[in-house]
């Protein structure tokens, strides 16, 4: 393998980390605005706020990241993948400026506060609900001649990637009952156990469900998953994930209060790592590979460069975030 091969799979690393990191950091607290109109009482609204007040706006960092990353090491994955995605994106963002406004005047507010509540629910709701379809409108692909998209405004839309929308909306919001669980106790840590089993079933049914969908839309994604050997090779992902979810029924049967977190961000992980089986190496399906979209090696190794200072920093801000503010929150009276 050439060198410059090993810089793209490298910064295909980088990027891939700097998703997973924004999934997995910043689902939670989707999951608690998609939560939040299910609350009992306004106190506990109160207090769901106070426990990602600490870290929540740093966890969309991870998704600058990535997308700086597309931009500067696969400039052709991202001149393809914007437009064709360019309308959920725009609603995504316009969503999380709402979400992000309604985060910090809530505790502001009095009479109006049940706009900012709805504004946080369904700024959350939308921003997952759109970046599940454009999950799903990836992982279907996109159409490109002579290295541009030529396909609609409209592709993303379809049966398939409304599943993986409301795939990804169940998911988040597990993720923010499970956190409940870990960093509450009271009414509130109650209501989130009680929740957590049928929340856990439907993101089951929509893991099985997205699994089997995804080999039926492309010959050769079915192949490789089920063909021999491969099949064989490839069978520790679906046989831990059923792991994972035993794990899960018994920690929350157990009443365990930090298991079924860490359990959901390894199911999300399995999924993460299952994509990329499907269809690695293509940066833009069906068939652009990563080195076919990547930039010059030199633009590589320059901005690799930054990287080599950024992410540390990143992590070590996240970590202490999350060291420092790792107690229980029993109280919602303000986080400033």
């Amino acid at each position: 393998m050439e060198w410059w091969q090993d810089l793209t799979l490298i910064w295909t690393g980088i990027v891939a980390f700097a998703i997973i990191m924004y999934v997995l950091m910043d689902g939670f607290d989707l999951g608690l605005g998609i939560l939040f109109p299910f609350a009992g009482k306004d106190s506990d609204r109160d207090v769901m706020m106070n426990t990602v007040a600490p870290v929540w706006d740093f966890n969309e960092t991870w998704l600058i990241l990535g997308g700086a990353g597309l931009f500067a090491a696969f400039p052709l994955a991202y001149a393809v993948i914007l437009p064709a995605l360019y309308l959920p994106l725009l609603v995504m963002l316009i969503a999380l400026i709402f979400r992000g406004v309604a985060f910090e005047f809530r505790f502001k507010a009095n009479a109006s506060r049940f706009l900012w509540d709805r504004s946080f629910h369904f700024g959350s709701l939308l921003a997952t609900m759109v970046q599940g379809m454009a999950l799903g409108a990836f992982i279907q692909g996109f159409h490109v001649e002579d290295r541009a998209y030529v396909g609609g405004m409209f592709d993303w839309f379809s049966i398939f990637s409304v599943v993986t929308g409301l795939a990804l909306v169940s998911g988040y919001a597990l993720l923010g009952c499970t956190w409940l669980i870990w960093r509450t106790e009271g009414s509130l840590q109650e209501w989130a156990f009680n929740l957590s089993k049928p929340l856990f079933l439907v993101v089951v049914g929509f893991v099985a469900l997205v699994s089997i969908w995804t080999p039926l839309l492309n010959d050769t994604i079915a192949q490789r998953w089920f063909s021999w050997p491969n099949i064989l090779y490839l069978s520790p992902v679906p046989i831990m994930t059923a792991g994972l979810a035993l794990l899960f029924w018994r920690a929350i049967n157990n009443r365990r209060e930090v298991q079924p977190f860490v359990i959901t961000m390894g199911l999300f992980l399995l999924s993460f790592l299952g994509l990329a089986v499907s269809l690695w190496p293509n940066v833009i399906p069906p068939d652009i590979s990563i080195w076919d979209a990547a930039s010059p090696p030199e633009t590589q190794e320059f901005l690799l460069v930054g990287m080599v200072f950024l992410i540390p920093t990143i992590l070590f801000y996240t970590v202490y975030s999350y060291y420092v503010f790792r107690g229980k929150v029993t109280e919602g009276v303000g986080y400033h």
